[in-house]
């Protein structure tokens, strides 16, 4: 493990410390922070989505995309998370997100991450503040979906705003990453039904799969190529050489 700002919880001098050291310290801090719990899969799509839209500034995010992989986490939830990032990307001025390498690797185009993002060998939990004022860490600090502590105390918030700082200085830009040749295979079906101009109800049933589906991997597919339009998806998909 490469070697990141250890102290940035008090301040003073960076120092070499792994991120189980981190996330020791940072179990420790939020132990006792003064927060409400949030559990329940309704309760906390509904916090998290408050705590998004309430942000009018910035929003930074510890972020791992892959991380909710094998846990088995239902895709409507999956969805709403994605949706979150969407609507933070289209909505709040400055918008800043750390991944994992790994993680990051696991989004069909991760350099078209709305707002700004980079890379570090590892995050040191999940996180999301809004305009430096609140704070949401999940309470297990890996995975949302089992419940969060919602943090307004502003030592806590400002601790929690220094590390996400540190690993920012820390990263990589994103941007540095060389785009594919073509998108996710699976989604390769779903651009060719697109530039043929089939109705989703057709493209759907030509692929064998539901509406929901289909239009699920749509979005996937736009997302991807950095738009939100159907009709520009086509003039993106052939300037990167992928039709």
């Amino acid at each position: 493990m490469s070697a990141i700002p250890g102290s940035v919880l008090g301040g003073g001098v960076s120092v070499g410390v792994s991120g189980g050291d981190v996330r020791e310290m940072s179990q420790f801090v939020l132990r006792d922070a003064p927060g409400r719990q949030v559990r329940g899969v309704a309760q906390v799509r509904a916090a998290l989505g408050r705590l998004v839209r309430s942000a009018r500034r910035e929003l930074l995010s510890f972020d791992d995309p892959s991380g909710a992989l094998g846990h088995g986490i239902p895709e409507p939830f999956l969805e709403f998370a994605a949706s979150c990032v969407q609507t933070a990307g289209d909505q709040i001025p400055v918008v800043r997100r750390v991944a994992p390498r790994h993680g990051l690797a696991h989004l069909p185009a991760p350099w078209l991450c709305p707002g700004e993002a980079r890379v570090t060998d590892s995050i040191p939990f999940k996180l999301l503040v809004a305009d430096r004022s609140i704070a949401a860490v999940p309470l297990d600090l890996e995975l949302h979906y089992h419940g969060v502590l919602l943090i307004r105390d502003p030592v806590v918030v400002h601790a929690l705003v220094r590390v996400h700082r540190a690993w920012w200085e820390c990263g990589d830009a994103v941007t540095d990453q060389v785009e594919p040749t073509g998108p996710p295979s699976h989604l390769q079906p779903v651009l060719h039904a697109l530039l043929a101009g089939l109705t989703d109800e057709t493209a759907a049933t030509r692929l064998g799969m539901s509406g929901r589906t289909y239009s699920r991997r749509v979005g996937e597919l736009l997302t991807a190529l950095g738009t939100t339009s159907r009709f520009r998806a086509g003039a993106e998909a052939a300037r990167r050489g992928w039709v």
